[in-house]
């Protein structure tokens, strides 16, 4: 009985389930969309976070207590109004007048501040425009229908400062002008000037304290960005916050680390490329002494070989941590690796767009655009070379017309050491480090390389970085 109540209720939990999944979606896209039009830079984020509910505090305010403000005072005025025209009505109507009505006239202004006139009895106006949401015309108008209960015309669009009214009473019309201050709460707008006045004033200062705040952020993370791509960060020094110093101190902190540990690289490898060398040069020197017959050219073959492993070995575990950033000039640059390509029996042709200078670490940047250019001489005959340099980046893209890459292994040929054989030419020898050497460079950069496919139906290799 327990397993088939267990089958009962497993199909009904199924719809709850799906209904809660539709309400999960349903909320998540809202969230998608507001999260996708939201600032993304710190500063306007924290300002939205300081002047949003400001605004919305305000709106509450405007509506909730001006509305009430407005309508309370506005009627209270409009029922003052109304008590003064029914006293006035019903003097009119109980006691004689002088001719002229004078006496009823300047009581009406001396005491109650109304300018009236008696007309003949003739027909009211037709009604005037209304003004869209006017308060006034709303409440007065029901204030005379519900109290003095006759005909009237009313005309609060006419003139700016007063109302006008009229009455029929029968055998004469009663005409009214008063102030509108009398009948509508009219100051209300200072309240809004004094609450946006102060309002632009916080928000303000707001701007110029987050932007104080922020400022230590953002001149840490540019210090880090040019750490990061091998150029000087000099005058930086920790500012801000105490979030913000502690982070600075301890950047700083691992920035001196960083170049110990690659001064006392450089020191080591230094020292190995020498000893290496020594040997290496030691090997040269007995193999010319003992002659040149096919042995021993096969060994000094050997021994070049072994040579250009060590250079390119050493190249890979030096990097370009110890060079600084200078101006060059790229088309230059271009031109010598186009002439070592040509050497190596490649057809060449290069194009250069923008201005030629650029600041890069020109031994890493050229052994980069070496690498790059002498991989595809190796396996193409035909080179084409476009670089450009525009928006604060420099690309530079060579086409080949060799066998290519497979695109599922095109990330594996940047790992050390990696021989794609089956795709290249087996007859060429080569570390597997030229293409790792290249990337490393340009990441030193703050740039990157990436493989795709030749128009020339070889490999096509994209090298942008800033500059």
């Amino acid at each position: 009985m327990a397993i088939d109540s267990e089958s009962e209720r497993q199909p009904r939990s199924k719809p709850v389930r799906t209904v809660l999944a539709t309400i999960g979606n349903g909320l998540l896209v809202p969230g998608r969309w507001l999260h996708a039009r939201l600032p993304k830079r710190l500063f306007p984020r924290s300002l939205l976070i300081v002047v949003l509910p400001l605004v919305i505090l305000q709106s509450v305010v405007a509506y909730v207590f001006l509305q009430r403000h407005w309508e309370l005072v506005t009627q209270r005025l409009s029922e003052a109004t109304t008590r003064d025209i029914a006293a006035l009505i019903g003097i009119l109507e109980a006691y004689p007048q002088d001719p002229g009505y004078k006496t009823f006239r300047e009581i009406a202004m001396r005491d109650l501040d109304l300018s009236v006139q008696v007309l003949p009895p003739t027909p009211l106006p037709p009604p005037a425009d209304k003004p869209l949401f006017s308060l006034l015309d709303r409440t007065l108008s029901r204030l005379i229908s519900t109290q003095i209960q006759r005909p009237f015309w009313i005309d609060t669009v006419g003139r700016s400062d007063y109302v006008e009214i009229r009455i029929d009473l029968g055998d004469k019309v009663l005409r009214i002008f008063a102030r509108r201050s009398q009948t509508y709460a009219s100051n209300a707008h200072i309240f809004l000037v004094w609450m946006v006045g102060a309002s632009l004033v916080l928000i303000g200062i707001a701007v110029l304290f987050l932007r104080n705040q922020i400022r230590p952020i953002q001149t840490l993370a540019e210090a880090a960005e040019r750490f990061g791509r091998g150029q000087p960060v000099e005058n930086f020094r920790p500012r801000g916050a105490l979030e913000v110093r502690q982070a600075a101190l301890a950047f700083m902190e691992m920035r001196r680390r960083i170049e110990r540990q690659l001064e006392q690289r450089t020191t080591m490898l230094a020292g190995v490329s020498h000893d290496l060398r020594t040997i290496l040069t030691r090997f040269r020197l007995e193999l010319a002494m003992l002659g040149d017959d096919e042995e021993i050219e096969a060994l000094k073959q050997d021994v070049d070989v072994m040579n250009a492993m060590l250079e390119a070995y050493l190249a890979f575990a030096r990097g370009d941590g110890d060079e600084q950033a200078s101006l060059v000039d790229l088309t230059t640059m271009l031109d010598y690796i186009e002439d070592e390509a040509v050497a190596r029996g490649a057809v060449v042709r290069s194009t250069f767009e923008g201005e030629p200078m650029v600041s890069v670490k020109p031994m890493a940047f050229g052994r980069l655009l070496f690498n790059v250019v002498l991989n595809a001489a190796r396996y193409g005959k035909t080179i084409e070379i476009s670089g450009r340099h525009a928006d604060g980046w420099i690309t530079v893209i060579v086409d080949d017309d060799g066998p290519g890459i497979p695109e599922d292994q095109r990330e594996a040929v940047f790992r050390p050491f990696f021989r794609l054989d089956s795709a290249r030419n087996q007859d060429q020898t080569g570390t597997g480090l030229g293409l790792t050497i290249a990337r490393d460079a340009a990441r030193g950069h703050g740039g990157d390389v990436v493989l795709g496919d030749s128009p020339l139906g070889g490999l096509r290799v994209r090298v942008r970085v800033p500059g």
